[in-house]
Formats: C-alpha cells, structure tokens, sequence
C-alpha cells in the first residue's frame, strides 16, 4: 500500500467525530443540529482527503457524486454522520462516522477492493478500524435467542418469518455503523438490513468486519459490491463467520431476498 491508509481512515473518522461532539454539546434545536453535523463533517472530510489524497475520487452521502469515480481506481466512500437521527436526539450514542476506501483490482474476502476503513463512534470514545480490526468474540452459547440488531425505524419486514425458522431476540440500534459494532463487539449476534441503503452506509463497516474476520454479505450470499454506477445497496448480513450458513439458510426460507 503505497500510503498508509488505514491509519487516514482512522484518524480521519476520529476527528470528525471530536467536531460532532463539540457540536452536539452546543445544544440547539435537533433539526438544524443534524443540518449542522451531516454539513460540518462533509466539509472536514472532504477537505482533508483533497489535501491529503489529492489524486483521488470521493463518495460522500453529502456530496454531489462525480461519475469520474467510476474511472478512478481510488475511492474513498464516506459517510459524514450516519445516524443523523440519533445525533439529534440527547444522550444517543447510537451513531458513527464512516470513512472507507475502494481500490480498484484489490481484492479483500467477502467484498472486492474495500483496502482500509475505520467507524468511529464519537458518543463512546470508540474507533472500529483495519489498523487493528476487534477480535472475533467468542461463540454463543447454544440455545440461546439469537440477538439481531436491526434499523430503529427499518426493520426488514421478513423478520417474523425469520423467526419461525430460528429464535431470534431484535435488538433496534439506529446508525448502521453502530450495528456493525454491536456485532464486532460482541454485544449482538447478527445485523440484518433490508429494505434501502447505499455504499456509503455500509462501506467503512464491511471494511473493518471482513478485516477482523467476520461476515458481511448480502442477504442471498452475494459479495458485497462498491463503486458502482449506482449506490444504492440494498440489504446486508453481518455475522460470525460460525452463523453465516444457516443465517443464510433461514434467510432465504423466510423469502427475503429480492434481487434489486
């Protein structure tokens, strides 16, 4: 790797997130408050990738997407605040910021050319980075529900069919980033999304996941793809690598992949 762009990712994603929390810590009223951070962040980092990474292309939630990034073959897709819902919202620690970089020709298991990622979450003083991906936790115990971290306001609609094929305990978290690391920590079992996402809330996550060795998928198996014509990128399984066939199993036998 001709820079050292883990190490970018991290540290970018933390200082955006110490801007977040300054600005959280104003106060104000929620809806200009989350105008406020998706704004301030969105500029930091786009200013400091241009400076520091002049020669490459950038895919921001916030930022007007530039189709000359489909011949670039250096990508960074971020997500300046994801969970803006939640930063609005007092005492919320469920949200993140994303920072990841697509290269074209690498590849990585699970989701081609995805190289470095970091997801800070700024409300608990934590960065999930590739400089050094969380270990796997432990298996669960056997019988136990499985514990499910799903959208607050998005949970798939197949989920109680999903539940007549294993036990499943949901568990709503809001920033995608933050189910992410529900599962990394340890603190949840799987994360299942559908329904609507695009790269950017996904990218920085599958990242540090496939680095530290778990699964990250769509719903029907597939690899996850990025810099595509098209962002959007609909659904997503993240899991130990031990719960990934029969999640996947009992995914499919409660009809929920539709190919789009």
């Amino acid at each position: 790797m001709p820079f050292d762009d883990d190490r970018l990712a991290a540290e970018l994603a933390e200082q955006a997130g110490k801007l977040l929390l300054d600005l959280r810590a104003e106060g104000g009223e929620p809806v200009h408050l989350r105008k406020a951070g998706d704004r301030l962040s969105h500029e930091f980092l786009a200013a400091e990738l241009a400076a520091r990474r002049p020669g490459d292309a950038v895919l921001s939630e916030e930022g007007k997407d530039d189709p000359a990034r489909l011949a670039a073959d250096r990508v960074w897709i971020v997500d300046p605040l994801d969970g803006t819902r939640e930063f609005g919202e007092a005492g919320r620690t469920d949200w993140a910021v994303h920072v990841a970089l697509w290269e074209r020709g690498a590849l990585t298991a699970g989701a081609a050319a995805l190289t470095a990622g970091a997801v800070a979450l700024p409300a608990r003083g934590q960065v999930l980075a590739t400089t050094a991906p969380p270990a796997v936790p432990p298996a669960r115990e056997a019988g136990n529900p499985l514990r499910v971290v799903v959208s607050r306001t998005r949970p798939p609609a197949f989920l109680d069919r999903l539940g007549e094929e294993m036990s499943v305990t949901l568990v709503p978290l809001g920033s995608a980033g933050a189910k992410a690391a529900a599962v990394m920590l340890g603190e949840a079992d799987a994360y299942i999304h559908a329904g609507g996402q695009y790269e950017w809330d996904s990218a920085a996550p599958a990242a540090v996941a496939l680095a530290a060795g778990f699964h990250a998928s769509r719903l029907d198996g597939a690899a996850l793809q990025y810099n595509q014509p098209d962002p959007v990128l609909p659904d997503i399984l993240m899991c130990p690598v031990v719960l990934a066939e029969s999640l996947l199993e009992a995914i499919g036998a409660a009809g929920a992949f539709r190919p789009q």
